[in-house]
This record gives structure tokens, sequence and C-alpha cells, in this order.
């Protein structure tokens, strides 16, 4: 659709290292209140604005999302662990 051509910030990938030990997370927006981002300029990039899965019309679930990105990253890095039992990712 015509929402394809938009080049609005959908996710975000964050690193930091602190005293020799990494913290790293990845953000996908999957179906916010888009308005919680009025705000925001994200990135310092003023001419573009923040979307998400839903918005750009395509419906999925969390699940569906977390498999999606879980599927893609053992296609780069190969095959993760089992689950975390805490319930966060691997």
């Amino acid at each position: 659709g015509a929402g394809w051509a938009r080049e609005d910030k959908i996710a975000a990938i964050g690193v930091k290292v602190r005293r020799w030990v990494s913290f790293h997370g990845v953000s996908l927006n999957v179906e916010p209140d888009l308005t919680h981002f009025d705000g925001i300029v994200p990135c310092g990039i003023r001419e573009h604005g923040v979307t998400s899965l839903v918005d750009l019309g395509v419906p999925a679930t969390m699940d569906e999302a977390d498999a999606a990105l879980k599927s893609a990253f053992q296609e780069v890095f190969g095959p993760v662990k089992a689950d975390n039992p805490a319930g966060g990712a691997p």
C-alpha cells in the first residue's frame, strides 16, 4: 500500500557497554498507541515520524512478531538455546 513508501521509524536497536559488559536490545512497534510518540523526534530526524506494523497494514500479534524475529535471528546467527525460564528473550 501507500504506507510502504513512508520512512517512519518502526524499530530500534540499542547497545550499551559499561565496565566491559555489553547490554543490548531490540524493539519493534507492533501495535502501540502512536499518539504516545507525538513529542518524540526519532533519532533526531524531524522529517520522519514513528509507525507500527498495524499502521502499515500488517496485522500481527506479539507472538507472531516474536516468532518472526526469532526465525530471522536464527537464519543469521544459528540456533538459539531453549527459551529463558524467566520469560525473557533467550
